[in-house]
């Protein structure tokens, strides 16, 4: 089935779904269309959370997260007690992937969701599917990215230069997303074409270690904590870091849906709050070993990383403690795909970007 048709069967569920309810219909009904400057006044020292009161009544949000690192906001704050410092509970619900998140968001039968830059995701907004993009959950960090290129261990004095690559086979677990954007940007930074490499898909990382190790492949755009564990294996040496050549990549995305973002600014003001307070938690600890061992404990819970010494030597993800993200990238991403045909219809960035519920939440807890 070709992409719009795929996304054309689901339009008349969303519409249905939008009829019936989403799934934060407790909150409160009035208040979701106050505006947000009086919203961010409902301030108290009294209340757990330092700032915004807790609601009146205990209200749902259900994330869809897939259990990856980059949801570290959301488990941290769950575990210390910041979405119920607002009276809110969340409930995580998993999906394959994001693209399979995005009708279910639109619907609003999940609130929130991560999203990973892809044409396929670009499509979907482009050809209905309400979704808003609102804050950062996933950027590289300048000498350690979490996502970067490595090399054969044996091909050390061969590959020393980005240009080396030339006649390279080299494994992408993606084409036309982000793995595919950095790819591009690696080869633009080191004077190559496509032409000059022969590229690999690969979309198993784990396969993309054990190709490396039989030999089948010189180089793959990897990811911790495969980077990591190779290394110390001895089957590749992490060549570089992608912030030589993208450095400001944005990764991955927090999606909301549009009721919740625009209807339900009372919960939604609340949770991004939250959100954030983990967030900055995580910077804390990974920048400034501050309660490090509490939020390693976290992550190995959430995640698929369960070795917490592990997390004292990969490159972790970053994330905007501010939750700023990369706007003018997200649209380089999106240019990129267009011109390798890969997108249908256009996007308007003025309504699928939103960072106004993120931006407010800085203000009421202050920048970090």
């Amino acid at each position: 089935m070709k992409t719009w048709a795929k996304w054309l069967f689901f339009i008349p569920f969303i519409v249905l779904a939008f009829v019936i309810s989403g799934c934060s219909s407790n909150s409160s009904g009035s208040s979701n269309s106050d505006d947000l400057d009086k919203l961010a006044d409902d301030v108290s020292e009294e209340n757990p959370s330092g700032d915004l009161a807790p609601l009146e009544e205990k209200t749902k949000v259900v994330i869809a997260e897939d259990g990856s690192a980059s949801g570290a906001g959301f488990y941290i704050a769950k575990e210390k007690g910041y979405f119920d410092d607002y009276n809110i509970e969340v409930e995580f619900a998993k999906f394959a992937n994001s693209d399979d998140m995005l009708p279910a968001l639109a619907s609003g039968e999940v609130d929130i969701a991560g999203g990973i830059s892809s044409a396929s995701f670009f499509n979907a907004i482009s050809q209905g599917i309400n979704v808003k993009i609102i804050a950062d959950k996933g950027h590289n960090v300048k000498g350690s990215s979490y996502f970067s290129f490595v090399i054969r261990e044996d091909l050390q004095d061969e590959i020393k230069e980005y240009s080396d690559f030339k006649g390279k086979r080299i494994a992408v677990s993606t084409k036309n997303a982000v793995d595919d954007y950095i790819f591009r940007r690696m080869l633009d930074y080191a004077g190559l074409t496509v032409d000059d490499v022969e590229f690999v898909l690969m979309p198993d990382f784990g396969n993309m270690l054990a190709a490396i190790e039989k030999g089948s492949i010189d180089a793959a755009l990897q990811i911790e904590p495969f980077i990591t564990k190779g290394s110390e294996q001895g089957i590749h040496t992490r060549f570089g870091d992608t912030t030589d050549y993208a450095p400001k990549a944005q990764i991955a995305m927090v999606l909301g849906s549009p009721k919740f973002v625009t209807e339900e600014k009372n919960v939604s003001l609340r949770f991004m709050a939250a959100y954030l307070k983990g967030v900055r938690d995580y910077n804390d600890a990974f920048n400034k070993d501050k309660g490090l061992d509490e939020i390693i404990s976290i992550m190995t819970e959430y995640t698929a990383m369960k070795d917490p010494e592990l997390w004292k030597n990969v490159g972790v993800t970053g994330l905007n403690p501010n939750g700023e993200m990369y706007n003018e990238n997200i649209k380089d991403q999106y240019e990129m795909y267009k011109e390798n045909g890969a997108t249908e219809g256009e996007l308007d960035f003025d309504k699928a970007i939103d960072t106004t519920i993120t931006e407010k939440a800085v203000e009421v807890i202050g920048e970090y």
